[in-house]
């Protein structure tokens, strides 16, 4: 079986993307379709940099969905993943303590 473009549907793939040569190279062909490859980078990247803290700590415990779902957020707009007044144990009261009390500071 011989697989045809996902573009143009006439000549036979022979560029990755499932294209064939003339839709590969044919400026915004290429972008509308998702790479195929098992290496091609999906996600959110994998970034090795200096990482800002996250702006607020949280209360979510440490492998619950919540915290899961932090962590994903963080790692999404590259912050850094742990933030030191994070809860260590579920009901843990100092990042709740700690945030109160900047707030209450920037209030004053």
């Amino acid at each position: 079986m011989i697989a045809i473009c996902r573009h143009c549907s006439q000549s036979k793939v022979n560029r990755p993307r499932g294209l064939c040569w003339g839709c590969y190279y044919t400026p915004g062909v290429k972008e509308l379709y998702p790479s195929t490859s098992k290496y091609a980078r999906r996600g959110v990247g994998n970034f090795n940099g200096v990482a800002p803290l996250p702006p607020e700590p949280t209360t979510a415990p440490p492998g619950s969905p919540e915290k899961e779902a932090v962590l994903a957020e963080r790692a999404r707009l590259k912050q850094a993943l742990w933030h030191p007044l994070d809860a260590q144990y579920e009901g843990d009261p100092q990042p709740l303590a700690e945030l109160l009390k900047a707030r209450s500071a920037l209030a004053s």
